[in-house]
């Protein structure tokens, strides 16, 4: 893959990452970045069933559930990208209110949280066709006041 094909997924990602921060009072312009048949990896939060295209409800519950602090420095902020070939890695800082129901955590508890994630997305035809991330689930969970789920 070229350089130009890498910049234009950055720039799908960036736009994204843009889409999401604006929530759902900006609608579903997200949506339009994701493949229907998207396949998340990272269902440790969302809870979303293992089927393609699943993760579009994981993220609508996610921005159901958070929202942006009274500063200004809040959402997803995008401190790094890196591409290869079909792949762009972003290194993010995410910062939130916790003051929606959540399907794993539903009593919002009014808290902030401050974490570093790091998402890989693969991309086909200017498309998220798949993601994988990992967070500071424990830095998330104890920010919140959240007890550590238990495997079923």
């Amino acid at each position: 893959m070229n350089t130009t094909a890498v910049a234009d997924n950055k720039t799908v990602i960036t736009a994204f990452i843009d889409a999401l921060n604006h929530g759902l009072e900006g609608g579903t312009e997200w949506v339009r970045y994701l493949s229907p048949q998207v396949i998340d990896h990272n269902k440790v939060i969302f809870g979303e069933e293992d089927t393609p295209g699943a993760a579009i409800e994981g993220f609508r519950q996610q921005l159901a559930a958070f929202s942006a602090t009274e500063d200004a420095q809040s959402g997803i902020l995008v401190q790094e990208l890196i591409g290869e070939d079909d792949r762009i890695v972003a290194r993010l800082r995410v910062i939130g209110r916790h003051t929606g129901a959540h399907a794993r955590m539903p009593e919002p508890t009014g808290r902030t949280c401050d974490v570093e994630q790091i998402w890989i997305f693969t991309l086909t035809d200017s498309r998220i066709t798949e993601i994988r991330a990992v967070s500071d689930r424990l830095g998330m969970f104890l920010q919140l006041g959240w007890d550590w789920p238990t495997v079923d």
